[in-house]
């Protein structure tokens, strides 16, 4: 790419912005999964202490963590994902369904279970008509251009 190239505008490159690096992706997962506090989140993850901090630290300035309380001597918090952050856990979904398909097609690691108590699965659909997303679809908007 020269130096007069200019980027697509995207919500995709904008989201990587805030969530499209690794460590910050499995934070979220462990917190969707329940895990509140750094230690367990650090060694679920495998982060490095400070690598931990500076991605948590960034998702809660982005609105996407909360962080609360939960002893003061010495200051200990835990984290919750407020609701900007429940919708990534959409997102995970998504990619685990993609990974078990395609990397652990005969032993996914892990299986969710929803609510009603059948496993969960996902699927990405029009609203409007319920086809699959992909199905015809195209961009539109000012970041659509193909040339």
């Amino acid at each position: 790419m020269g130096k007069d190239a200019d980027p697509r505008e995207c919500s995709v490159a904008d989201a990587l912005q805030v969530v499209g690096e690794r460590w910050t992706l499995l934070v979220i997962r462990e917190l969707v999964y329940g895990v509140r506090r750094f230690d367990g989140i650090a060694r679920n993850t495998g982060a490095a202490r400070d690598i931990l901090t500076t991605r948590l630290r960034k998702l809660e300035d982005a609105g996407i963590v909360r962080r609360e309380p939960y002893s003061s001597r010495p200051a200990r918090y835990e984290y919750h994902l407020t609701a900007k952050g429940l919708e990534l856990g959409e997102v995970l979904a998504v990619l685990m369904k993609w990974g078990d398909r395609y990397l652990n097609p005969d032993d996914p690691p892990v299986r969710w279970i929803h609510t009603c108590g059948e496993r969960l699965e996902t699927e990405v659909v029009c609203a409007h008509c319920g086809r699959p997303a992909m199905e015809g679809g195209h961009p539109t908007g000012r970041g659509a251009r193909t040339a």
